[in-house]
């Protein structure tokens, strides 16, 4: 029963990283831009990259890794199209009169999701457990990696001197409070995942336990 369990996880894991890779193929087929598209989806292959290879060594909850599905998705989306140009979003604009094309606004918030990575690295690898400090330290770090990317966009603005990729990747489309708006989407976003996901998360990573205590007989 354990290892038909274990099968299924790998089969659902195994399935969001076919769905990722094919909208990451999707993607890079005539991007608005290939320095924008590279720009935008570097993160996240990168951070792809990191989580494969510690698969076997360090394996993380199916919510974990779900949360990153979503995100490398969302990002790769933004990065085919630009976050400024999404259609959906483009549409949603013109329909309701906005003044502007919210998928960066929508991007941000869902980081948010990422709390509930951050939250198991904690738990996992620091004395930390359930409580204030846990929701404090988990907000404060993704909030921080909110604050980061935005540094990484101001930086890049500055190295490319008003070059179109380097609008078109900071995204502000005239707003000059986007960064504020992007992390306190990133902060609104987190609170509200780690109130609604962490019951199922401390539920998972009960199962993640009991197998590592499993196979650590075994050994």
């Amino acid at each position: 029963m354990k290892k038909l369990g274990r099968d299924k996880s790998r089969l659902i894991h195994l399935l969001f990283l076919l769905l990722v890779t094919a909208v990451f193929i999707w993607s890079v087929i005539k991007p608005e831009g290939y320095l924008i598209w590279t720009m935008e989806v570097l993160p996240a292959v990168v951070f792809l990259i990191y989580v494969m290879a510690t698969y076997n060594k360090f394996r993380l909850t199916t919510l974990s890794y779900f949360v990153i599905a979503v995100l490398s998705i969302t990002m790769f989306i933004g990065a085919h199209y630009t976050y400024s140009k999404v259609p959906l979003f483009n549409w949603i604009k013109d329909h309701y009169d906005l003044t502007r094309n919210h998928y960066d606004r929508f991007g941000h918030f869902i980081k948010g999701l990422f709390a509930i990575v951050i939250r198991e690295m904690v738990i996992r690898k620091t004395p930390l457990t359930k409580g204030p400090w846990l929701f404090a330290v988990t907000v404060s770090f993704a909030l921080a990696i909110g604050a980061l990317y935005e540094i990484i966009e101001w930086i890049a603005a500055i190295i490319s001197k008003g070059r179109k990729a380097s609008k078109d990747f900071l995204g502000t489309q005239g707003d000059i409070w986007d960064a504020q708006w992007d992390m306190a989407l990133t902060l609104i976003g987190s609170i509200i995942v780690l109130f609604t996901l962490s019951k199922l998360h401390d539920k998972l990573l009960r199962k993640v336990k009991n197998l590592g205590e499993k196979t650590e007989i075994k050994k």
